[in-house]
């Protein structure tokens, strides 16, 4: 794991890391209750601002989580303007001048409070951390997970539980064990959904097709991204279900995620994607995003730009 910036935001307090702390009574800690995004921080090309990927939206996925889980008490304590404004007072205390993730979460402030979250007390935690490469190769070997993704009406994807992760810890574990980096989920009916952290693309006869947001996934940020950046430059998005041998026949295949950004994906199983080497179209939407994210431009509607002091 990453150093971890040592100011954080706790508990409504600007403090040092290593004074926040949750008991091991809490409810986050017994029960898994609380829920969390993770925002990219992009140096821009000339050096001089930071590029906060899209805050705004991930904000409102929090609140959206919010509402699944009935934390009522975030949702009337913050809105955007006193979330931007911690985000851009830690930048700013953190000195941060490199690609950074911002970790934020939403969690039940109570000890022994039981498996339940409603009319319970919210808080909310923020810390940076350096942005590293979740998988640090060209192309990523993943395999089909003998473990489905949970369904919507056991814990929902769309609402980012951080006890929903279990799920992936699972899956990961299971392709680790195999040799290989990550794993991809079906759902109850063997459909597509995602991989364990991201969303999935393939390409098929120059068509970009994904599963739907009704398919178990998450709601991704970087998934909409693609999804216009390859609108915008007249390549044709499809969002249906996906059996599982149609991944085997792949022309090009990527993974997407705020973390991951755009992974190009060289192998499913036992069968090689596009003879391992990056697509055409993969490549092309991996360097529009990767520009996008760098530019240094106030009108930008991708990000919100932090001049660097």
């Amino acid at each position: 794991m990453s150093n971890i910036y040592p100011r954080v935001y706790f508990k409504n307090k600007f403090i040092d890391f290593k004074e926040a702390n949750l008991s091991i009574g809490s409810a986050p800690v017994l029960y898994g209750l609380s829920s969390y995004t993770v925002i990219p921080v992009f140096l821009s090309e000339d050096k001089k601002s930071l590029n906060i990927f899209r805050l705004r939206d991930h904000f409102e996925r929090l609140i959206n989580s919010s509402k699944i889980l009935n934390f009522g008490d975030f949702i009337s304590a913050y809105d955007y303007s006193r979330f931007e404004k911690i985000i851009l007072r830690l930048l700013t205390e953190n000195e941060i001048q490199n690609d950074s993730l911002i970790r934020v979460t939403v969690f039940v402030d109570e000890l022994l409070s039981g498996a339940k979250s409603i009319g319970l007390k919210n808080s909310l935690s923020v810390f940076i951390y350096p942005m590293t490469k979740l998988i640090n190769k060209k192309g990523a070997d993943l395999m089909i997970s003998s473990y489905r993704r949970t369904p919507d009406n056991s814990i929902p994807a769309r609402a980012k539980v951080n006890g929903g992760y279990v799920n992936s810890a699972l899956a990961k574990n299971e392709a680790i064990l195999n040799n290989y980096d990550d794993a991809i989920f079906l759902d109850q009916d063997g459909h597509l959904t995602e991989s364990t952290i991201s969303n999935i693309f393939l390409v098929r006869n120059n068509f970009l097709i994904t599963p739907p947001q009704n398919s178990d996934l998450l709601e991704g940020i970087t998934r909409s991204t693609v999804i216009d950046i390859a609108k915008e430059n007249k390549i044709k998005v499809i969002q249906r279900t996906i059996d599982r041998t149609e991944i085997y026949l792949a022309d090009e295949l990527f993974l997407s995620g705020s973390s991951l950004f755009i992974q190009p994906v060289f192998r499913v199983d036992h069968v090689n994607i596009n003879n391992r080497n990056m697509g055409s179209i993969t490549n092309k939407i991996s360097h529009l995003f990767r520009s996008l994210v760098r530019e240094n431009n106030s009108k930008n509607k991708w990000v919100l730009n932090k001049s660097i002091k």
